[in-house]
């Protein structure tokens, strides 16, 4: 084990004990009660499978036989999900084929950020988050079930469900994704096209053309944004059968690995010799897997929030300093666009999350002895499932990356670091992604632009005023301020300026899409600017220095005289499209350091 990785996971370890031995103790207060069927009076548990075939019902009077909840995030809005519409026909007769029983327990919330970019929609982004854990508690809530799968993939999709799944931590619980769809055009033929629209140099119908051939079919949108980071992150917890994450849909690969999900759950629940609760499989060893494969992957920013709040969700404390110490002893192996040219199916071909895995665990920057539901330590992920003769079956995956353009090994990767750094400095607090920031943007000094929200920004690109050198300070859109919105439309923008020589670079307290590219960003920025955070008060022509290197972003301003200025007033929370329904949550909202929940703070 990597010195520094110990290090990292003893301080997580005490700095988390009082926390997580709370936590551990519900989970087990809550098995000890045992499912709640057996406590029910028998008019309460004949509604509970009133609609079930003849068949489960009698499989269902017998308190004791397996039961078990799914969980969907199913919708036709959001390609990866609509495969989910099969799934629960498809679990059902597999529990059936071991003498158990599956419920759909309940649905929850599954936005598309690709389709509210820029839009009011993404206001309620990451807060869906939120929503989407109290949706799996109220699902769970009926107390009915031995085992769990979560039907998940995208954006804060899995972490809410994770969350949610938290609650009930004493139930076996696997994560069961979709898969990527298949490849389109190429990500440099999609960039060019979306370049040139925000040059006014392709029409509306041309850029949609493109954008068609890109997202074209059902599954994951193929670029290593916060979706497919999500299932990198579930097979590095234990959270996943090994090898389920990037097998595409609508196969008979991807139905047998569904197929054997509540099979495998049955057989982990309480009561067998098997019992593998969610809050064995998930401490402070397993999510430090999950950051090193994060790092090592170059994956979405997004998870500097959405890590720290499921870890506090299990009685975990993760900072950021915590990710930051990993990223500066965890290689970068793979290049998967943005930070490459391929896509996800490429990185699949190439070894996928079984060569990750097995370079991780050879060069000790990843625990092995954790808890996990396939049964057994981190090691049986470098496995990969086919099938055989209709059968499922697990066989060792490559020992070689099979395309080094994409994937290679630990001792001789594409960076001796990982893609994510910490900026600290007196403009507060901030990440950087820096895995697809060529080492000539990665330190930036120039005069200060300021935004109060994105719009402002595309309005002056579109009047000509942005053919400079300058940092954009995008400020207000923070957690409190609007619910911390992606910015991503403004990648597009500040990429062309980028191509044309000048120097640029963003800093805001909102966030960027997973799919961050080229321009350097210094995003999360807290306390941010509605909380009195020093964004608040930069002005045009501060001169602004984001050192990526070095971890720092200054200002050419005395602090004193900076803090002494007037800050500049927030905007009004917008109204319409169900923002005004997110006001409780936009005020309890906790700082983007600690993941930018507002189910914690709420419920201090």
């Amino acid at each position: 084990m990597h010195s520094v990785t110990a290090e990292v996971t003893q301080r997580i370890v005490e700095r988390s004990r009082a926390t997580r031995a709370d936590y551990l103790a519900r989970m087990e207060a809550a098995r000890q009660a045992g499912p709640g069927r057996g406590k029910l009076s028998c008019a309460n548990w004949a509604h509970a499978f009133a609609a079930s075939p003849d068949g489960d019902k009698q499989r269902m009077r017998d308190p004791s036989a397996p039961n078990v909840a799914i969980v969907s995030a199913y919708n036709d809005m959001l390609s990866a999900h609509q495969p989910y519409e099969r799934f629960p026909d498809l679990i059902r007769q597999a529990a059936h084929e071991i003498g158990a029983t599956a419920q759909y327990a309940g649905g929850v919330p599954a936005m598309c950020d690709g389709v509210t970019q820029g839009r009011p929609g993404m206001e309620l982004s990451l807060f869906s988050r939120d929503v989407i854990a109290m949706a799996t508690a109220v699902a769970l809530s009926h107390d009915a079930f031995d085992a769990a799968l979560m039907l998940g993939i995208c954006d804060k999709i899995v972490p809410g469900l994770f969350i949610g799944a938290a609650a009930f931590g004493h139930l076996p619980t696997i994560f069961v994704p979709g898969g990527p769809m298949s490849s389109g055009i190429s990500n440099g033929e999609k960039a060019r096209v979306r370049g040139l629209y925000a040059e006014g140099k392709a029409t509306r119908d041309e850029l949609l053309d493109s954008e068609m051939k890109s997202y074209h079919g059902p599954g994951t949108c193929t670029f290593y944004g916060t979706a497919n980071s999500n299932q990198m992150m579930m097979e590095m917890t234990g959270l996943h059968l090994p090898g389920a994450a990037f097998v595409s849909p609508n196969t008979p690969l991807r139905d047998a690995l569904t197929a054997a999900a509540p099979k495998r759950a049955v057989e982990i629940r309480d009561g067998g010799n098997d019992y593998t609760p969610f809050s064995a499989v998930v401490n402070e060893k397993s999510l430090v897997n999950a950051i090193a494969g994060l790092l090592a992957t170059g994956g979405s920013t997004n998870h500097t929030l959405h890590i720290l709040a499921m870890a506090r969700a299990v009685g975990v404390q993760i900072t950021w300093e915590d990710m930051n110490d990993l990223s500066h002893i965890t290689p970068l192996i793979a290049r998967v666009y943005p930070n490459g040219t391929e896509d996800v199916n490429a990185f699949h071909a190439a070894g996928g999350m079984s060569y990750v895995t097995r370079t991780l665990l050879d060069h000790g920057l990843v625990h092995e002895d954790v808890v996990t539901v396939a049964g057994a330590g981190l090691r049986r992920y470098q496995q990969e499932p086919f099938l055989d003769g209709g059968k499922l079956v697990w066989r060792d995956g490559p020992e070689q990356s099979l395309n080094r353009d994409i994937l290679r090994p630990a001792d001789d990767p594409f960076e001796a670091e990982g893609g994510m750094r910490l900026l600290t400095g007196p403009l507060g607090r901030g990440v950087i992604k820096t895995s697809a920031v060529k080492p000539g943007h990665r330190v930036i000094e120039a005069p200060a632009l300021v935004f109060d929200d994105q719009d402002e920004l595309l309005a002056a690109h579109k009047r000509g005023e942005l053919e400079r050198d300058f940092i954009a300070v995008v400020r207000f859109q923070g957690p409190r301020a609007n619910g911390m919105p992606e910015l991503h439309s403004l990648t597009p923008v500040l990429g062309v300026l980028q191509d044309k020589g000048f120097k640029v670079a963003l800093v805001t307290d909102g966030r960027m899409s997973g799919a961050s590219g080229k321009v350097p960003a210094a995003i999360h920025m807290t306390p941010e600017a509605k909380a009195g955070g020093p964004l608040a008060f930069v002005r045009n022509g501060d001169i602004i220095r984001l050192d990526a290197v070095a971890g720092t972003l200054d200002i050419q301003v005395d602090p004193r005289a900076l803090m002494a200025r007037g800050p500049a007033a927030c905007p009004p929370s917008g109204l319409g499209y169900g923002r005004e329904l997110f006001g409780w949550m936009r005020h309890a909202a906790g700082p983007a350091d600690t993941g930018a929940c507002a189910l914690f703070e709420a419920a201090r």
